[in-house]
């Protein structure tokens, strides 16, 4: 898959995920890799600075929940949002193309490994009846 997040797109997203709801950063991570069907997960080292990066721009807020930074939007963070609407829906536009391409090219790869399990199986099959019709006449 390419590159999805070029410069600041990323950020872009991780204001969208924290607008959804209020997250940790491992949370995050997982579900980008969910998002991505695993063919995306960012290291804490992309993430984490990231968040800090929000924070620090008065983007996010965070608390600490059980040990865990839980990171959430601030008015703020929803207004740089709203000003970029137009760039986040072409950004998911984006995501949502690279992920029918990567479903299409599994589909693909398995179909075509069904069709080729199925003529070595009707091979197998054929031998099997060969070496069966050879053996009663040797009898």
């Amino acid at each position: 898959m390419p590159p999805v997040f070029g410069h600041g797109r990323l950020r872009l997203y991780l204001l969208k995920l924290l607008d959804e709801s209020p997250r940790h950063g491992y949370e995050v991570i997982r579900l980008l890799e969910e998002r991505f069907h695993g063919r995306y997960a960012p290291s804490a080292g992309t993430v984490y600075p990231r968040l800090a990066k929000l924070a620090a721009e008065g983007l996010v807020t965070h608390t600490d929940e059980g040990g865990r930074k839980v990171y959430s939007l601030t008015a703020e963070g929803r207004r740089e949002l709203a000003a970029r609407a137009d760039e986040l829906a072409a950004l998911e536009r984006e995501i949502n193309a690279s992920l029918t391409a990567l479903a299409d090219g599994i589909r693909e790869d398995v179909s075509g490994s069904a069709h080729d399990l199925r003529q070595e199986m009707r091979q197998a099959a054929a031998q099997a009846r060969g070496g069966a019709a050879g053996r009663r006449d040797e009898a």
